[in-house]
């Protein structure tokens, strides 16, 4: 079983996020939807290895990006106005900076190392099979069916 490592204040940060854009003065003088949706999306890239890592961690209020931690930037952005409050916010908390680039190594390097021995090593070539589908009854005539 692998487990992986999130970032330990990363509930404190969603939590955070959704208290400072629902009480944000930009959305006080409008009606607040009944539903909304709140993201963070922690994303690593890697080239070459980890050669080089890139860490994005991304922001998200009802599907527009509002805020994001870019590792090749160092600092909090905004993306949006309604992220300008949590950027500036942020990149004054010098804890919240140095634990957030820190992520670079204890999560996004940490869980490739987990990964690289059972995942990132695999290199069979896979069998690809495509046959033409019987599903006559739907009047599909050119559906056809991969299976890898």
């Amino acid at each position: 079983m692998v487990a992986l490592r999130l970032p330990r204040g990363l509930w404190t940060a969603a939590l955070t996020v959704m208290l400072v854009v629902l009480g944000a003065p930009v959305a006080e003088g409008r009606d607040s939807p009944q539903d909304f949706v709140v993201q963070f999306k922690f994303e690593c890239y890697f080239y070459n290895g980890t050669q080089r890592v890139r860490l994005l961690a991304r922001y998200i209020y009802n599907q527009e990006e509002y805020a994001r931690f870019d590792s090749d930037v160092g600092e909090y952005r905004a993306v949006t106005p309604l992220g300008r409050p949590d950027a500036d916010y942020w990149n004054g908390q010098k804890e919240v900076l140095e634990q957030t680039r820190a992520e670079l190594d204890t999560v996004c390097k940490h869980n490739y190392q987990i990964e690289e021995g059972t995942t990132l090593q695999r290199r069979v070539q896979p069998t690809v099979t495509i046959s033409p589908s019987k599903a006559e009854a739907l009047n599909h005539h050119n559906l056809l069916v991969c299976a890898v």
